[in-house]
């Protein structure tokens, strides 16, 4: 289906043509005309409308263009643009695509990989696009992560954020992938999956406030409150005297089994032969011999994770002097050989516990 209306000016009879051929195929395929999502920029498929009401956000905010795979309207999954689907290795094989004949992977086994299996895909290919024609040294993805990490270290606001990305995309060659505003750019990194979800917890690390004790004021193991202490020795209600940060790791190990060559590495450990008898990697100790004796289900299963918990407290700020801590806690996937296992893209933050 013809989709160059998607970049055609609103006012132009090919917009007003492609609307209606959009709004078309969506009632045609989904068999409403009432909860439809919304693909305008504001609403990026997150809302449900009716046609009418579709019909004018597209015309008053515009549709948003990287929605270039209709999937949510009735688009087939293979309709997926060639960045998501043709991203090749050396070996000719696609690094995302799934790897049911590498290990022997049931289509079950997959589970839920979210509301688009490609999202991931699409942004690997903004890591191979470069920022502009001919720069090698940064890739759209890149560039946009070393902003975003200025805007973070420098406290930046979101307004400030959204003018410096207008003036790089000034600054460089025509033809630049610089996102224009802060919430392309967010739209960019959400699909990287670094969301994250804030608990309360007690200041003495007797519990979080979660599941039985989430709607608790006081600990009920030491019986301290919830809420932060003033200096005026009131209660801020409402604010929590210590929070825990949870980086979610299942979405990031599926899409290490997403990756070809990382699924065949996350099983070396079982297909590997170890000939001189001496303790190369954890696989040859006792402990994970042990383990596989005593849980023989989960251990005749090589796809099985072997995770190392570790964590330690450092000041991150510049005065030593400061008695404020922040303690991450890092899980270690010992199923990948010793050349990776410790490398720093495969250890995983998980809690960030803020102190002092």
């Amino acid at each position: 289906m013809d989709k160059s209306w998607m970049h055609a000016d609103r006012r132009s009879k090919a917009y007003e043509f492609g609307v209606e051929a959009f709004l078309n195929f969506a009632v045609e395929n989904l068999l409403t005309t009432t909860h439809i999502r919304c693909p305008c920029v504001k609403c990026v498929n997150l809302k449900l409308f009716g046609v009418g009401i579709i019909r004018d956000h597209v015309y008053f905010n515009g549709v948003d263009q990287s929605y270039k795979n209709w999937t949510f309207h009735g688009e087939p999954w293979e309709a997926t643009t060639n960045a998501s689907r043709n991203v090749e290795e050396d070996d000719g094989h696609s690094r995302y695509s799934f790897v049911s004949e590498e290990i022997d992977m049931d289509d079950n086994d997959f589970g839920d990989f979210g509301s688009d299996p490609y999202e991931f895909a699409n942004v690997i290919g903004d890591g191979d696009q470069p920022v502009y024609p001919g720069c090698r040294k940064y890739t759209k993805l890149s560039a946009l992560v070393k902003l975003y990490n200025l805007k973070a270290k420098h406290g930046m606001s979101d307004v400030c954020f959204t003018e410096l990305l207008i003036l790089q995309g000034d600054l460089l060659p025509e033809g630049n992938t610089i996102p224009t505003s802060m919430y392309e750019a967010k739209k960019t990194l959400c699909a990287l999956g670094l969301s994250y979800e804030k608990m309360h917890a007690c200041p003495n690390d007797c519990i979080l406030y979660r599941k039985e004790y989430e709607d608790s004021t006081n600990c009920p193991t030491c019986g301290i409150s919830r809420w932060k202490e003033g200096k005026d020795s009131i209660l801020k209600e409402g604010v929590p005297a210590k929070v825990v940060w949870y980086f979610p790791p299942i979405p990031r190990f599926k899409r290490m089994f997403q990756s070809h060559e990382t699924a065949k590495s996350l099983t070396w450990h079982a297909a590997r032969k170890s000939i001189d008898g001496q303790m190369s990697h954890p696989a040859d100790s006792p402990s994970w011999k042990l383990l596989d004796d005593k849980w023989p289900e989960f251990g005749n299963e090589p796809r099985n994770l072997r995770l190392a918990l570790s964590s330690d407290g450092f000041n991150p700020h510049s005065s030593l002097s400061s008695r404020y801590s922040c303690w991450p806690v890092i899980l270690v996937t010992y199923n990948l050989p010793p050349w990776l296992c410790m490398k720093r893209k495969f250890m995983m933050l998980t809690l960030l516990i803020s102190g002092p």
